[in-house]
Formats: C-alpha cells, structure tokens, sequence
C-alpha cells in the first residue's frame, strides 16, 4: 500500500504543483510518518483510514515534543495530502480539510546588529588576505552574498555563472516554486564574488563543475550542508551559533531599518505574502525611536 501511494504523491507534488525538492522532501516525510503510525494503529486498508487516525498521529507528534510551528506544518501537509488522496480515490473523504491550523506563537528572529555583522564579515576578510586558499576566498564571497541580498542557501547554491549582471550588480535567483527573481547586491559583495571567480574558483573547476557558481572542494556544485558550515563557523567570530536563516533575516532588518519599505524587502526575499515578510523582519528599537522622533510633535 505505501510504496505505490507515495510514488503517485511525490510524483504529484514534481509534475503538477511544481515545488522545489526541499518542499517535496518534506511532505513526502510527513506522509511516511503518518503512514508508520497507521501501522501500529493496525489499519491494513488505506480506504478505512478516517479523521480519528489523523487526530492521532498528530497527539503522537505533540507528545513528543513537537512545537505549535511543527504540528501547524504537519497539518498542512495533510491536508494537503488528503485533498489529493481523496481526488484520486485513496481514501472516501477529505478528512484533512476539517483540521484547524493552530496559531503560530508569535517570536521575534535572531539578527545580529550592524556592528557584529561587520566583525563577522572583517574576520572573513582577514582570513581570505592572510590564507587565500580557495576555500577561504569562496566562504567569504558566500557569507557577503548571503548578508547583501538575503537569498535563501538553497539559492544560493543554485546560483550559476549567467546569474551574475555585474554591470547591474544583480543576481538571477531561482527560488521556492521555480519562481525566477532578480536581487541586488552591494559593491562589496560583488567585488567578493569576483575575486572567488578570478582566483578560487578557477583552482577549483573540474568537469563536474557545470555553470555553478559556487563549488565544494571536489569541483561539484557546492551542497547546501558544506555552505551552511561556512556560515556557522563565520559566525564563531562573535560567538554565535546563527545560520543562514538568520542573516537573511538579518538583512531583512538591516533593510529596514535603513529606510527600505516592506513591498521592496518582500520582493529581495522572493516572498509570495506580504505577512511572511512581516513574520522574518521586526522593529528594532533604535529604528522605533528614530520614526518616533521624526514623527512625534513632541519628541
């Protein structure tokens, strides 16, 4: 029952609604987990599967540890799921559609401040001048790029060669849904870019390299695991433990509070909904006490 229910779903998720392999693996992990708890609710026939079997799995989740973020992404998954299983005869009803979706309690994300992010990046830089290895040279481009334009990792490992506008100093980011968008960055980032381009990664090209920009020390393409290493260990400069996630959102604020309005920001991030926008980027409260003084009468 399994094998031939996820092929016929994953393929659903690839052929028809189009989302990105990192969207795909995640649902189709949803669906194995719910169907391994279907196995030891003794449930043989998919067919009998109702409300209750789903209510449960997600109590087992909950049980486990799982936070109001996690279960809201399961339920989604589900519903997901059972729209398409019931359209396809899987089971008698959308049982899915019923759940509510719980509310995401409210967190502000990590950013780092300007004064951290620029020790950050000058610990880079020093590194790349003192050590230029290639691997040094390329880890400072990919932080410089992450923070200039706030793409997503996954972008940022897609990027390939006919991406970069340097008379615009522009890139060409493929993101969530195949979706194709243009992101500005900074002269510093740029400059970094092109001193890896000139003198890493011509040391590191082979021919398994392709059009990639960045490449891992076997001249393939560069994987999202060995970039994120890049950031974490950038990131041990001022003690912390951020990743990728939060110097996006890290350049989401520093946006911000530089004066750039939320539709613009919404576009760099390539967010579909303003909200999701609203959700990765916050008042400081240097920025709040600016707007005050400028608006306030009597400030």
């Amino acid at each position: 029952m399994s094998s031939p229910l996820i092929a016929q779903y994953e393929e659903h998720l690839a052929l028809v609604r189009n989302l990105a392999e990192n969207s795909i693996r995640g649902y189709v992990s949803d669906l194995e987990s719910f169907l391994k708890h279907l196995e030891t609710l003794k449930i043989g026939e998919f067919k009998d599967l109702d409300l209750s079997h789903i209510r449960s799995w997600l109590a087992q989740l909950q049980a486990n540890g799982a936070t109001r973020s996690t279960l809201a992404r399961r339920i989604v998954s589900m519903r997901a799921f059972t729209y398409w299983a019931a359209s396809n005869g899987w089971i008698r009803s959308d049982y899915g559609a019923s759940l509510a979706i719980p509310k995401p309690q409210p967190h502000l994300p990590e950013v780092l401040d300007i004064a951290d992010t620029e020790i950050v990046l000058a610990s880079l830089q020093l590194k790349a001048s003192e050590d230029p290895t290639p691997v040094n040279v390329r880890n400072l481009a990919m932080v410089e790029v992450l923070y200039a334009s706030g793409i997503r990792i996954s972008e940022l490992c897609g990027l390939d060669i006919l991406s970069i506008d340097t008379s615009r100093n522009t890139l060409r980011v493929i993101g969530k849904g195949n979706k194709e968008r243009v992101v500005p960055i900074g002269i510093p980032a740029m400059d970094a870019l092109q001193n890896y381009l000139k003198s890493a990664r011509t040391e590191m090209v082979n021919e398994k390299s392709g059009s990639a920009v960045f490449l891992g020390s076997r001249g393939k393409r560069i994987d999202q695991r060995t970039a994120r290493d890049a950031v974490y260990d950038a990131m041990q400069a001022i003690g912390s433990s951020m990743g990728p996630h939060g110097l996006r959102h890290t350049a989401a604020t520093h946006l911000l509070e530089g004066g750039a309005d939320l539709r613009t920001v919404q576009e760099i991030l390539g967010h579909s909904s303003l909200a999701t926008t609203q959700i990765y980027t916050h008042v400081s409260p240097e920025r709040l006490q600016k707007a005050y003084e400028q608006a306030h009468p009597r400030a």
